[in-house]
């Protein structure tokens, strides 16, 4: 069995287990359920197969149970993925072009929270200190900049 193909493998589960655990991939419909939950969505502009700090910022945070609590009770979690090897579909491979160009995203990680209207809150990247304190600083940049 070829190593490379079964990191690949690994690499794909983990990949899709994000989506899994109440990530959506659907913009639209983080905004629908922003609305009617009354929550601050999370955009996840990463690049999971190829981008060591994305990969980062997934292991040290968003797997940790510390922002998994947050984000149940607070936020609508979106990952807009731009992988190298991962397939995805034509319509999922559109809307994340069309919102890295409505965002002006430059590169990887970008963090981006936005109001159920789609107006942008705040912007972030990957931060040193865990999921406790990641928390914290989004606690801080959604209080500074919620206006709904």
């Amino acid at each position: 069995m070829n190593v490379a193909k079964v990191i690949a493998g690994f690499c794909l589960v983990a990949v899709a287990g994000i989506a899994a655990e109440g990530w959506l991939t659907d913009y639209d419909a983080a905004v629908a359920k922003a609305k009617a939950e009354k929550k601050t969505i999370l955009l996840d502009f990463t690049g999971s197969d190829w981008c060591g700090w994305c990969i980062k910022l997934d292991k040290e945070v968003f797997s940790q149970k510390a922002f998994k609590e947050y984000a149940d009770k607070n936020l609508v979690p979106v990952v807009l993925d731009f992988p190298r090897k991962k397939e995805q579909s034509e319509e999922i491979k559109k809307q994340n072009r069309e919102l890295q160009k409505k965002y002006k995203i430059r590169g990887y990680p970008t963090i981006i929270l936005v109001n159920s209207e789609g107006k942008e809150i705040a912007r972030t990247g990957y931060q040193r200190g865990g999921a406790e304190k990641y928390v914290e600083h989004l606690k801080t940049l959604i209080g500074e900049g919620k206006t709904e």
